[in-house]
C-alpha cells in the first residue's frame, strides 16, 4: 500500500514513520484501516496535531509483508506458538523488528537457511543450559522450516507467521537463560529487584544476526557466576549418566553395617563405579559377598556427596540416597540453575551466603574471582515445615557483642508463658526480664495477661544462657531473622540441623566477626574476643555493610569443587517444578525495581567488542 500525500490547509505534508505505525497499530483495528480504507486513514491523519506532521519526512510506504508483522505484534497473538498470547515480550518483538524496519529478519536473503539453522540449534540446545527446548516449539519451527524456505515474496502473511515465530521463540529463550522462567517472589524468594537493565535482547539478537554470529548469543547471556557454570557442567555428565546406568534398587529393611551379609554387593560395586564414588580399580579383586572393604569407603564418599554423616553405615536416609533415580539428579540441577538465574548481578566485594538444605555458611572475600579466600562454617537453620528460615537478599550493617535476646511474640505465647504460668521463678532461671515501653518490669499476677496482650515483652540478658550466644549478626530484613551465635553448639555435629525458630546459628562465630570487621581499624582477634565476652552489650557498625543471601538450592558446589547432593528439607523443589510446569512468559515488571531502560542505544552496536558494554 501506498500513502498519498494528505492536504492540509493548501500545504502536502507527508506522515513520518512511527506516525504510520502508530496509526496501523491502534485498537489493533487499523491494520485493517491502512489496507481496507485508505479514505478513512487519511481522515485520521487530517486530525493530527501540527506538530506531528513532519513535512521534510519521504513519503513512507508500507509494504505488505510489514503490515502482517505490525498485526502480529499489535494482536499480541501467535498463531504458531505455546502459548499463543506474547504480551510480556511484544515490546522486545516490536524493539527488534523496529530496528529492521519492520521487514524480515530471516526470510528473504541468501542467509536465510544459515541464520534459521542456527537458531533452531540454539533452541535445541536449551536443555544444556536446563531449559525445555518444548517451550521453544523447536519441533514446530524445523517441520515449517523447509517450506518457509521455499516460499515466494507474495505470500505476505506466511513469511510474517514464519519469521516472527523464530524471532519470539528466540527471545523467549534469551529471555529466560537470562532472568529464569519463574518470578521468585511468587514462590516466597525473597531476593532483590534488578536495579536496571543490563543487556538488550533485541539489540544483541539484530547484532549477532548481521554478524552472522548467532552462535555466540547463550554465552552472552547465561549467568557467568562459577557455580552456574560448574552446575551447568555436571548436568552433562549426570544426563550422560542418567541414560547409561544401570537402574539400582537396594532391598532395605535394616541398617547394613561393615561386615554385615549383603547380597546385592555387586550391584552396589557397578552403581559407586559408575557415580564416581568407587574408583574402577579399587576392590576389583573383591569376592566377599558381604559389605567391607571397598564398598565402604565408597559409600562414605556417596554419604558424604549427598549431605549424610560419613559414617559408612548404610541406614534409612542412605537407602533413601541410594535409590533416588538419576533422572532426579538431573532434575536437582537444572532447578539450582534456574534459581541462580533469579540472582541480581553480584558484588565483587566481599559477601556472605547461606545455602539452607546445605546447612553451610560461604563467607567470600570475592564470589566473583577464583581462588578467592572463603570462610566456611556449619550453620542450623530454622525446623523444616515449623520455623523455616526464609530466602532473602540483604544488607549486614551491624553486629551486637553479647546481646539481648528479645524473644518473639510467638515463642513467648507458645513456650515461656506456660512454663511461666507452673513456675514464676522461670524468668529468673533462664536469665530473662519483662520489659515494657517504660523499662524493666517486675513479675506480677498481672504479668501473664500483659504478656498475652502483648503489652509486656521478654528478653533474655547478656550471658552464658543467652540464646543468641556471644554475638548476632544484624542485617535488616521483613522476616527479622539474623545470623547469630548460639550455647547449644552439640547441633553442629549432626549431619541434618534444622532445629531453629528461624534465625541462623553458626558455628564459629568469632570467625565471622573477624570476617566482617577485617578491614575496620580497632577490630582485630583479640579485641573481638573482650567484646564477645563483656558483661554489658556493645553494637558495632560496619563502616562497610556486607550483602547477605540466604539462599535454597539443594545441588551445590562446595569450596572442594565436589558437587553435593541435598535433601529438600523445606519442599521448595517441589514447589518450583510445578511452577515451571505453567507456559508463561515472566513479565519484566516483576524483575525490576523501576522502569527498565535499555543499557546502550542501538547506534553504538557496530562490533562484537561494542557488545561487552551492554552485557555486564
Amino acid at each position: 500500500m501506498q500513502l498519498d500525500r494528505v492536504a492540509t490547509g493548501g500545504n502536502a505534508v507527508r506522515l513520518s514513520n512511527d506516525t504510520a505505525l502508530f496509526f496501523l497499530k491502534i485498537n489493533n483495528v487499523t491494520h485493517w484501516v491502512g489496507r481496507y480504507a485508505p479514505r478513512l486513514f487519511m481522515l485520521l491523519c487530517l486530525a493530527l496535531p501540527a506538530h506531528v506532521l513532519r513535512a521534510e519526512e519521504a513519503v513512507y510506504e508500507l509494504s505488505p509483508v510489514a503490515q502482517e508483522i505490525n498485526a502480529i505484534i499489535a494482536t499480541k497473538q501467535h498463531p504458531y506458538l505455546m502459548p499463543s498470547n506474547f504480551a510480556n515480550r511484544a515490546e522486545d518483538l516490536d524493539a527488534l523488528y523496529k530496528m529492521a524496519n519492520y521487514q524480515l529478519l530471516w526470510l528473504g536473503d541468501g542467509h536465510a537457511e544459515k541464520n534459521i539453522t542456527d537458531v533452531l540449534g540454539l533452541l535445541e540446545n536449551a536443555t544444556s543450559n536446563g531449559l525445555n527446548k518444548e517451550h521453544y516449539a523447536t519441533e514446530m519451527l524445523q517441520r515449517k522450516r523447509q517450506a518457509a524456505l521455499s516460499l515466494g515474496m507474495d505470500a505476505y502473511k506466511d513469511l510474517a507467521d514464519y519469521d516472527t515465530a523464530i524471532s519470539l521463540s528466540l527471545l523467549r529463550f534469551l529471555h529466560d537463560l537470562h532472568y529464569g522462567r519463574v518470578n521468585p517472589q511468587g514462590i516466597n524468594f525473597n531476593l532483590k529487584l534488578r536495579e536496571k537493565k543490563l543487556i538488550d535482547l533485541p539489540v544483541l539478537v539484530k547484532s549477532y544476526l548481521e554478524q552472522q554470529s548467532l552462535q555466540s548469543l547463550p554465552a552472552l547471556v547465561e549467568p557467568k557466576l562459577q557455580q552456574y557454570q560448574k552446575l551447568k557442567s555436571a548436568l552433562a555428565n549426570y544426563r550422560e549418566l542418567a541414560g547409561k546406568a544401570t537402574p539400582f534398587q537396594l532391598l532395605f529393611e535394616k541398617a547394613i553395617r561393615p561386615g554385615d551379609p549383603l547380597p546385592q554387593h555387586e550391584e552396589l560395586r557397578l552403581m559407586l563405579t559408575t557415580f564416581g564414588d568407587l574408583p574402577e580399580t579399587q576392590g576389583a579383586t573383591e569376592n566377599s559377598t558381604h559389605y567391607a572393604g571397598s564398598l565402604v569407603a565408597g559409600i562414605k564418599a556417596f554419604q558424604h556427596r549427598h549431605g549424610l554423616a560419613a559414617d559408612g553405615v548404610i541406614g534409612k536416609s542412605t537407602a533413601v540416597e541410594l535409590n533416588i533415580p538419576l533422572q532426579q539428579r538431573v532434575a536437582q540441577i537444572e532447578l539450582a540453575m534456574e534459581r541462580l538465574r533469579w540472582l541480581p548481578e553480584l558484588s565483587s566485594d566481599p559477601s556472605v551466603i547461606v545455602n539452607i538444605p546445605a546447612f553451610q555458611l560461604w563467607a567470600f572475600e570475592n564470589i566473583n574471582a577464583p581462588g578467592s579466600n572463603v570462610t566456611n562454617m556449619r550453620v542450623v537453620v530454622g525446623k523444616a515445615m515449623k520455623n523455616q528460615t526464609p530466602v532473602l537478599m540483604a544488607t549486614m550493617s551491624f553486629i551486637d557483642f553479647s546481646p539481648y535476646w528479645n524473644v518473639p511474640y510467638n515463642i513467648v505465647k507458645e513456650e515461656i508463658i506456660p512454663k511461666l504460668s507452673q513456675n514464676p521463678s522461670y524468668l529468673d532461671k533462664e536469665n530473662m526480664e519483662l520489659v515494657s515501653s517504660a523499662g524493666v518490669s517486675a513479675f506480677s499476677e498481672a504479668s501473664i495477661t500483659q504478656l498475652k496482650q502483648g503489652s509486656l515483652r521478654v528478653r533474655q540478658r547478656p550471658g552464658k544462657k543467652n540464646a543468641l550466644g556471644k554475638v548476632k549478626f544484624l542485617f535488616p530484613n521483613k522476616n527479622d531473622v539474623y545470623l547469630h551465635d548460639t550455647p547449644a553448639n552439640a547441633l553442629f555435629s549432626r549431619s541434618r540441623r534444622d532445629f531453629s525458630h528461624g534465625c541462623v546459628r553458626v558455628s564459629n562465630p568469632e570467625g565471622l566477626a573477624e570476617f566482617a570487621l577485617k578491614n575496620q581499624k580497632g577490630w582485630d582477634k583479640a579485641t573481638i574476643q573482650q567484646a564477645m565476652h563483656a558483661p554489658k552489650m556493645q553494637r558495632v557498625i560496619l563502616k562497610k555493610p556486607i550483602p547477605v543471601l540466604f539462599f535454597y538450592i539443594t545441588a551445590f558446589f562446595d569450596q572442594q569443587n565436589e558437587l553435593i547432593f541435598y535433601p529438600d528439607i523445606y519442599g521448595h523443589d517441589t514447589v518450583l517444578q510445578e511452577a515451571l510446569k505453567k507456559p508463561e512468559d515472566l513479565s519484566d515488571q516483576l524483575l525490576f525495581a523501576s522502569t527498565p531502560v535499555s543499557a546502550v542505544p542501538v547506534e553504538s552496536i557496530k562490533t562484537v567488542n561494542a557488545i561487552d558494554k551492554i552485557v555486564q
